[in-house]
């Protein structure tokens, strides 16, 4: 139990402190007391503010329209200085997704600021004309990040936490998998690594990267987890978690978002196969423009980039 702190009473020998001028005592009835407590209730609201700082009695046209989402303050300087020296790069592999976007971008700033995780959003959008390639984004992403960030998150874009025992605090002992098999509402066999993985830059540089001879939807990840097997690293997973496949929320529709599972030429083969040589150290793009926004008050950075492709390698990068 704590004792509440009480400013100590004014006391002198024999003498009679008067802080403020004597009044004439004040004389009321009970219901003028009533009338006096009822304007002060309608003074309170009518003085009441919506969370964008309009008063509350300036109504819009618009009636209709609902209030903007409280986001929680922004963190001072010096709060941020508390919250450890490290910063997480969300690195969001993306191509015409803007619905999910929308609901992403201040859903993780939030998250992210609960947790008093110091963190940089990176929206890694593919604007050439080849098939999309989330490893390859991934690459790029992790090479434009800066150097004040000093640990990644692969996000996809439309997978959000809903838990706050998901830890995406700095992973030192390893990769840690926040959308395990067992949590994941889609994917439960051991080997998955998808969705969402935190790895500390040198983590990743162990492991070169990902591949990028991956074109198309899948199988990236699971290559990715003999990557890491290779490197000698131990693949960390939450535990106690007791929201099962409710811990997340997946916002993909597929009957709107079709995706692009096709196979092509010698892409069949290739998918199954471990890409030794090629990774971070071989990735080729350029980024075509570098622009800050808000969404909902939420900061992001949105990198527009052009991905090359070797045809006489993966000739699968296009569809024919």
């Amino acid at each position: 139990m704590y004792l509440a702190r009480r400013k100590p009473a004014l006391r002198g020998s024999g003498v009679r402190w008067r802080l403020l001028p004597s009044f004439p005592p004040l004389r009321c009835s009970v219901f003028q007391l009533f009338v006096g407590l009822l304007l002060l209730a309608v003074l309170s609201l009518s003085l009441h503010f919506t969370c964008s700082g309009d008063p509350g009695w300036r109504r819009r046209e618009d009636t209709a329209a609902p209030p903007k989402p409280c986001l929680p303050q922004p963190p001072t300087s010096l709060e941020q200085l508390s919250w450890g020296p490290h910063q997480l790069a969300v690195l969001v592999p993306f191509r015409e997704r803007f619905e999910e976007l929308l609901v992403f971008v201040p859903h993780m700033h939030s998250f992210l600021q609960q947790q008093r995780v110091l963190h940089r959003i990176f929206i890694l959008n593919q604007a050439d004309h080849f098939r999309f390639n989330r490893a390859s984004l991934i690459n790029a992403g992790f090479k434009e990040s800066g150097n004040d960030t000093d640990y990644i998150v692969m996000h996809d874009v439309d997978l959000l936490p809903l838990n706050q025992d998901l830890d995406y605090g700095y992973p030192a002992s390893g990769p840690y998998h926040v959308a395990s098999p067992e949590l994941h509402p889609l994917y439960h066999y051991k080997t998955y690594v998808g969705g969402i993985l935190l790895l500390t830059k040198q983590h990743y540089e162990m492991c070169n990267g990902m591949s990028n001879r991956f074109w198309g939807w899948g199988r990236e990840d699971d290559e990715f987890y003999r990557r890491i097997r290779s490197a000698g690293l131990q693949l960390l997973r939450p535990s106690g978690i007791s929201t099962g496949y409710k811990t997340f929320r997946h916002l993909h529709d597929p009957a709107w978002r079709k995706r692009d599972q096709k196979r092509i030429a010698a892409q069949k083969q290739e998918q199954f196969k471990v890409d030794w040589d090629g990774g971070l150290n071989s990735v080729k793009y350029r980024v075509e423009s570098r622009t800050d926004i808000t969404i909902a008050g939420a900061p992001c950075t949105v990198l527009n980039i052009l991905l090359e492709c070797d045809h006489s390698q993966t000739p699968w990068c296009v569809l024919s």
